[in-house]
């Protein structure tokens, strides 16, 4: 039975919300697996097993009863209900089989059915800034009890197993159980706030906002992510989107990971400085040449320029900072910058013709390793081109649109893909895996709908 406080203790995870960052909400079915992972990891029950046949201090023998000692612990059966504003009730039933010999001769058993409730407080550290929980209120109930004795001698030999085992024992032994579980469940937030690489470009750390507010049918925890550079200055996550909230059309005990748009914008803002692209090259992809030949079919002056054709190198330059945008099933990034086009000669080398004004996005694809999310992207549509510079003279761009967007599928794209390969680091809590999670594009944020095997 002192095993079973321990599975409860577990339960008691953490759950959130936040605006804009991330937001956890952690149902039931998760808890039940954290007690279940932590009695098993933690082997509190077996130490509680051990325990209870030690020689115990104030007890006295019974009379008639001899060599008593534990036979047997059923597995508990255990019920975990939110409480709102505080965190978890739980009740462990189980059942213990004492034996013994008695004064008749022969093996006497008695076994007890006896509950464990225990109320488990959700709280932020002061020092760490963790979630932790703190059990509270313990108390053991008897159920129900049953012994092989003679009926003449039940009352007053239960009685006194009663008054110096269930009373003095058990209490003493049970009640610290459920304390060493909820050590083991705190170290696993440890490293929950520990900043987490994002490739050399910088770090995400998940801070909570507030301590972790307990409903009648989740616990939620906000975070407000870090995203700070190398040099060690940080982004602020823009303001422009909805406050996230937990969403309701999941079946009841799910567990979800919401993660805002500014979030990934903040991230994308990180990496920024390795968009930056020096297309070079005659052969990209299965374009034709990248060559003023080339050009010259979208931008007549090219040809009277260069009446030779020459290599071209085209330099991309993100100006300003990208956005993710997210609308249910799809998500976009959005860049501005410019495009400068050279004409590189074998004599005098590169040569500017011209700079293009350039505003144009890309679809964002998502999927999930253990402990990130991943991203890939595809050429969109360019969605605005000007012309802010020209050493060829001026010319329309109309026709260099769809030029332009094969470039930048051909050359720009996998650049970018390859930069987004470190991913979007997760929160690191309880040994939570995603990798089985599913994931879900809704207004303004990302569902990463975690999964308990």
């Amino acid at each position: 039975m002192l095993r079973i406080l321990c599975l409860i203790s577990c339960a008691m995870l953490m759950p959130s919300r936040a605006d804009p960052g991330a937001l956890l909400k952690l149902g039931m079915n998760f808890m039940n697996k954290a007690v279940k992972d932590a009695m098993a990891e933690s082997q509190i029950l077996e130490k509680m097993a051990a325990m209870a046949n030690q020689p115990q201090s104030g007890v006295k023998p019974i009379k008639g009863m001899t060599g008593m000692k534990v036979k047997d612990v059923q597995p508990p059966i255990i019920t975990l209900d939110f409480l709102p504003e505080v965190g978890i009730f739980q009740c462990v039933s189980t059942r213990i089989t004492i034996t013994g010999k008695s004064f008749i001769g022969g093996t006497m058993e008695i076994t007890v059915v006896v509950n464990i409730t225990a109320t488990n407080r959700l709280r932020q550290n002061e020092e760490t800034g963790l979630p932790m929980f703190q059990s509270e209120g313990c108390q053991i109930i008897l159920v129900d009890v049953k012994t092989n004795l003679p009926s003449n001698m039940l009352p007053k030999v239960i009685n006194k197993f009663l008054d110096s085992t269930l009373q003095k024992i058990l209490p003493g032994l049970m009640c610290p159980a459920i304390d060493t579980v909820l050590e083991f469940v705190n170290q696993k937030w440890n490293h929950l706030t520990d900043p987490i690489p994002v490739g050399e470009a910088g770090s995400i750390k998940y801070v909570l906002t507030s301590t972790p507010v307990t409903t009648a049918t989740y616990i939620e925890v906000d975070f407000s992510p870090v995203v700070q550079r190398q040099e060690g200055d940080t982004i602020d996550l823009p303001e422009d989107g909805a406050a996230l909230t937990v969403r309701e059309d999941y079946p009841a005990g799910s567990s979800q990971l919401m993660l805002s748009a500014a979030f990934f914008t903040a991230e994308f803002t990180l990496l920024q400085k390795s968009f930056d692209v020096d297309i070079k090259g005659k052969t990209i992809g299965k374009l034709p040449p990248h060559t003023t030949k080339t050009l010259a079919g979208f931008v007549s002056k090219v040809r009277k320029a260069y009446r030779k054709s020459v290599p071209l190198m085209t330099q991309i330059r993100i100006s300003k900072s990208p956005k993710v945008t997210m609308k249910p099933g799809k998500s976009q990034l959005d860049l501005l910058g410019t495009v400068e086009m050279f004409a590189v000669s074998p004599k005098s080398g590169p040569s500017s013709m011209f700079v293009l004004e350039t505003h144009f996005s890309l679809d964002i694809q998502y999927s999930l390793s253990e402990d990130k999310v991943l991203m890939t992207t595809s050429m969109d549509k360019l969605l605005d081109l000007s012309v802010a510079s020209s050493s060829i003279g001026t010319f329309k761009v109309k026709k260099l649109k769809e030029y332009l967007n094969n470039l930048l599928q051909e050359a720009f794209v996998p650049v970018i893909n390859g930069v987004l390969e470190v991913g979007l680091p997760l929160p690191n809590f309880l040994g939570m895996k995603y990798g089985q999670s599913e994931l879900a594009i809704v207004e303004n944020a990302l569902v990463v709908d975690l999964q308990t095997p």
